[in-house]
This record gives structure tokens, sequence and C-alpha cells, in this order.
């Protein structure tokens, strides 16, 4: 798993969600440093295979819920009341680039599908 400080540089670089009224840093306040952002499956193969799509399968299931838990942690540290305005475009843009994340993983494994399906029709 990454700790989610190690992605503040990337995050602090996107577009922001909202201005910082407070002129504040934009950074994962203490809180929200200790969630770990879950890594990526591994890459399927490109010919995939029915047992590699069901190892995917389960891969996938277990990184989604993995990031559940991620954004429950982000939550959590969003509910703290003295968050600078800068610590809630963090953790917004954090939250944000977990689920990019979780849909383009979701998009690689119904890719993968969609071919073994093609090739399956095909013989």
């Amino acid at each position: 798993m990454i700790n989610a400080a190690a992605v503040v540089t990337l995050l602090a670089s996107a577009p922001l969600a909202a201005q910082n009224s407070d002129e504040s840093i934009v950074i994962l306040p203490p809180e929200a440093q200790t969630c770990n952002l879950p890594v990526a499956p591994a890459r399927i193969p490109e010919e995939a295979t029915y047992d590699d799509l069901a190892k995917a399968k389960g891969n996938v299931v277990s990184f989604q819920t993995d990031m559940v838990a991620y954004r429950d942690c982000l939550d959590s540290a969003a509910a703290i009341s003295l968050l600078s305005d800068g610590n809630k475009v963090a953790i917004t843009n954090a939250h944000n680039y977990s689920v990019e994340m979780e849909e383009r993983i979701a998009e690689q494994f119904n890719i993968a599908v969609r071919g073994y399906k093609a090739r399956q029709a095909e013989k």
C-alpha cells in the first residue's frame, strides 16, 4: 500500500477543486496522511485466459474493498473541525484521485473480459 503522504505532491499539482480562501498550503492533514492508498492489482495479461480473469476479478474486488477503507479513512480525517481550506482541498483531491484510479482499474478489467469473450466467439 502507498501512504497517502506520498501522493501529496501529485495531488497538489492537480487542478484545485476550490480556491483556498485562507491562502493555506494544499497538504493532507496528519490524520489523512495515515490513510493508505491501495496499490493497483497486477496487470491482466493481454490474451487473458478464463483463469487469469477469475484471478483478476478477485484482485479487483479486493482492491475496491481496500479503496472503500481508504476513502473512509479520508472521510474521518475530513470530519476534523480545525482543517484549513488547503487541507480540505487536499482531502478532496485524494478522494477524487482514488475514484479515478478505481475507475481505471475496473475499465482495464472490463476490457480484458470483452477481449476474452471476443476470442471465445471466434472459436
